[in-house]
């Protein structure tokens, strides 16, 4: 899949945030990798100018995690975080151990797969078994 012709990750780069203050997480990864064609929307981890410009397009929220703070873009299709999830590690460390594909910075598979697995939602059970078959790891439902 060429990523950049994607509608959504189209809305992202339409934003021309700064290139080194986000990471593309969530369901992002597997989409770049070709784990899935379609993602209902894109998460993204700013900090820095990346957050700043995410503010200035929209006032933030709270995250339905609790944690942190979100912006909503597009009716939904974006939505900026400037931390992610709780147990996670900072946004910093996050940006920084960024994988980059066709000029994007994502989170690496084995980084969401964690995510993955503690989350009690099917779509995240189904998208880990994705992931370890991927990596050629053990693809027993761990649900």
């Amino acid at each position: 899949m060429n990523l950049p012709e994607h509608p959504i990750v189209r809305k992202l780069m339409s934003l021309r945030l700064e290139s080194g203050d986000f990471v593309i997480a969530g369901s992002g990864p597997l989409l770049a990798h070709g784990l899935r064609r379609t993602v209902g929307d894109l998460d993204v981890v700013a900090r820095g100018e990346a957050w700043k410009a995410a503010t200035e397009l929209s006032a933030p929220v709270c995250a339905p995690s609790g944690h942190g703070s979100m912006v909503v873009l597009f009716g939904g299709d974006l939505e900026v975080f400037d931390r992610w999830l709780p147990g996670t590690v900072g946004a910093d460390e996050l940006i920084d151990g960024a994988e980059w594909v066709q000029g994007l910075p994502f989170c690496p598979l084995d980084v969401v797969l964690g995510w993955k697995e503690r989350s009690s939602r099917t779509k995240d059970r189904e998208d880990a078994l994705l992931i370890r078959k991927h990596l050629g790891g053990d693809t027993t439902d761990l649900g």
